[in-house]
C-alpha cells in the first residue's frame, strides 16, 4: 500500500494558479491509478481528476475541465494537479488517492468515492479569494 503526501496548497486570488504535488512512497507505484479529490466545508468529497497507471488516460470533472491538468511522473512517484483560472468555488482541502488497477479505467468520477481508494493523503488546503 502506498503512503501519499500532498503539498503545494495555499492562498491565491481569483484567476490565479497553483500546482499541487503528491509524492508516494511504497512499492509498485505503476500498479496504481491516481486521483485528486477535494472537500469543501460542509460538503462531500468530490473526485475531480483521475490518471491511469502510465498517464495515457485522464478524466476530469465538469467543474474543473479545461482549467485543471493532472499529470504523473512515475520515476519520481509523484502526481501533479496544475490548477489555473481558480475561482472561490475551488476553495477546499485537496487529497490525492491511489487505487490498484490494471488496464484502462472506466469512468470513476462521481461513481467511486475517496474511501473506495486504497490509500489517500492528509490533504492540502487551497483557498481562493475573490
Amino acid at each position: 500500500q502506498l503512503t501519499l503526501v500532498e503539498s503545494g496548497g495555499g492562498s491565491v486570488q481569483f484567476g490565479g494558479s497553483l500546482r499541487l504535488s503528491c509524492t508516494a512512497s511504497g512499492p509498485k507505484f505503476t500498479s496504481y491509478l491516481m486521483g485528486w479529490f477535494r472537500q469543501a466545508p460542509g460538503q462531500d468529497n468530490e473526485g475531480i481528476a483521475v490518471i491511469s497507471n502510465h498517464g495515457e488516460h485522464r478524466q476530469y470533472a465538469d467543474s474543473v475541465e479545461g482549467r485543471f491538468t493532472i499529470a504523473r511522473d512515475n520515476d519520481k512517484q509523484t502526481i501533479y494537479l496544475e490548477m489555473n483560472s481558480l475561482k472561490p468555488d475551488d476553495t477546499a482541502v485537496y487529497y490525492c488517492a491511489a487505487k490498484k488497477w490494471v488496464g484502462r479505467p472506466p469512468w470513476l468520477l462521481g461513481t467511486v468515492s475517496l474511501s473506495q481508494y486504497d490509500s489517500w493523503g492528509q490533504g492540502t488546503q487551497v483557498t481562493v479569494s475573490s
